[in-house]
């Protein structure tokens, strides 16, 4: 724990996404920096109301505000935020079905992510600081065939099913929630590369003034000719928002290069830089340095929120 750490409180961050956007990769990397002892990771999933037997009788969706224990949810992340433990509920992604409940102790940095984790005023006010995830839809469709087919059971027909029967409520509950969020980060593939899906990927950070962003001029500088931007911009409400846009051409003594400045403005955190950026199983373990950049830069906001730098 830093020695200068003013919060007497569990920093949390909100990861918000659609399915298979990324929110989970994002999170481990989080976690890994900050240091697992010192992190506790919920996935809102586990506030699903029915069990996906069950939801499949009723014809409704995960994404339904109304499928998920939300109440409860609010509930929870305002103890949380108090620094007192919940009996947490939990849902198995292997089989659909409801598991028992499971207690958790609030630690120093709380990761929250999920589909529906800034639906309520209630949910928001318990955030440090707000990502969305949004990449494309078509990378995000084949981000969903790859998880679900290899790690869920699903034929890639019933993934094709789920996608179209669910993209109502997608429009709906999920992709508002953007409006909330502080950072808005899209994992896109390069215009010369169009089936890209894993290391090469570029990433566009859309950062709001609702955050006081670092000072990435020295970055900038550095990575100008190594496909790195930062440039005032309008978001798609009109108002003015900064973008960071960082190709995944980035050579490997840049990227180092850059993510070594940036670990540089947050020493108060642990430096585990073994698994910074990796996402994938086993022997299909990569890394990416537009994930590993984008883990170091949401790491940045939550130090700085506990060492009383954000107002809340």
């Amino acid at each position: 724990m830093p020695t200068n750490r003013l919060s007497d409180r569990p920093i949390i961050l909100g990861i918000v996404g659609d399915s298979a956007s990324g929110k989970t990769t994002l999170a481990q990397g989080i976690a890994n920096i900050l240091g697992s002892d010192r992190v506790v990771s919920i996935c809102t999933d586990d506030y699903h109301r029915f069990s996906r037997e069950q939801r499949s009788e009723r014809r409704v969706t995960a994404l339904e505000p109304a499928a998920n224990y939300i109440d409860i949810l609010e509930q929870h992340m305002q103890l949380l935020r108090q620094g007192k433990p919940v009996l947490k509920p939990v849902y198995n992604h292997d089989d659909g079905t409801l598991g028992p409940a499971e207690y958790v102790e609030p630690r120093e940095y709380i990761i929250v992510e999920g589909l529906l984790g800034y639906s309520t005023r209630a949910m928001r006010d318990c955030y440090d600081v707000k990502v969305y995830l949004e990449p494309p839809e078509d990378l995000r469709v084949r981000w969903k065939i790859q998880r679900d087919t290899s790690v869920r059971g699903y034929s890639r027909k019933d993934v094709m099913v789920a996608l179209r029967y669910r993209a109502n409520a997608s429009e709906r509950y999920i992709r508002p929630q953007r409006t909330f969020a502080d950072v808005v980060v899209q994992f896109f593939s390069p215009e010369d590369n169009a089936s890209e899906m894993g290391a090469g990927l570029n990433v566009r950070h859309t950062l709001r003034p609702t955050l006081p962003h670092p000072d990435l001029s020295p970055i900038i500088e550095a990575g100008a000719k190594a496909g790195i931007k930062l440039e005032l911009s309008r978001d798609r409400d009109g108002k003015p928002v900064d973008v960071l846009e960082i190709h995944g051409t980035i050579g490997e003594q840049r990227a180092r290069g850059m993510e070594d400045l940036l670990w540089n403005l947050i020493p108060e955190a642990q430096y585990l830089r073994d698994k910074l950026g990796s996402f994938g199983e086993g022997k299909d373990t990569e890394v990416s340095h537009t994930l590993a950049l984008s883990q170091l830069l949401i790491t940045f906001h939550m130090v700085k929120a506990a060492l009383g730098h954000h107002a809340v």
